[in-house]
């Protein structure tokens, strides 16, 4: 497990300075932050009475947003058990990396042929954040900001069924990557979507596929499941 995940913060700790009464929508996204940072590790119990003193709200606002999360199989839900985080093991870890190749790959050639500069411009403001925070060591953040490249190449790509499907592969990703990344790793991630960018501004999709599955390779090399 990484240092990220062993940091992790107590629930209320979630809930920013001065927010009470927040909605399913506004808890949804900081929980799903929490995932992608890492603050909640593989296996986390989420009692939908601590999450809803934490944000100020009722166990029925806070089951929404559990079951939203359900849907992505991020969070396990069982009746009468207190949902918790998945905690993937290697055999689901590796068809949930495989799916997302799938996936990836053929949302990568999409988004090359509908790319207009709008998006190439949110795409590398996104990939300068992921920069920025990798470079003054919060990796937590720059994990974050690089799922966000990911999801926001599959709205480019404008397929919703497959952007819906890898909405749900990234923060399983990131699980994956807390509890079998290895400890010695070095990923400049950014660095990658930055080359993928260029491919994408350019219109070359095979520079684009390829560059996609080498990354893809790379986040699967530095993983530890046998």
């Amino acid at each position: 497990m990484t240092a990220c995940a062993q940091a992790a913060p107590q629930l209320p700790a979630l809930l920013a300075a001065g927010e009470t009464r927040l909605s399913a929508d506004q808890i949804y996204p900081r929980l799903f932050d929490a995932i992608l940072e890492q603050r909640l590790p593989p296996g986390s119990l989420l009692p939908e009475q601590a999450l809803g003193n934490a944000f100020g709200v009722s166990r029925t606002v806070i089951r929404r947003v559990l079951g939203r999360l359900s849907d992505q199989q991020v969070v396990v839900q069982r009746p009468s058990h207190t949902a918790h985080l998945a905690a993937p093991g290697p055999e689901q870890a590796r068809q949930v990396l495989s799916a997302r190749r799938l996936a990836e790959t053929t949302l990568i050639t999409l988004a090359t042929q509908r790319a207009k500069p709008s998006h190439i411009r949110q795409l590398r403001s996104l990939v300068e954040r992921e920069r920025l925070h990798h470079e003054r060591g919060e990796r937590c953040a720059a994990i974050r900001l690089g799922g966000e490249f990911h999801l926001k190449l599959a709205q480019v790509a404008a397929n919703a069924p497959l952007a819906r499907f890898l909405n749900g592969l990234v923060p399983m990703t990131s699980l994956i990557i807390a509890r079998y990344e290895s400890p010695c790793c070095e990923h400049c991630a950014w660095e990658e979507h930055a080359a993928i960018i260029d491919a994408v501004e350019a219109g070359n999709e095979e520079t684009a596929l390829t560059l996609m599955h080498q990354h893809l390779d790379r986040l699967e090399d530095k993983l530890e499941l046998e």
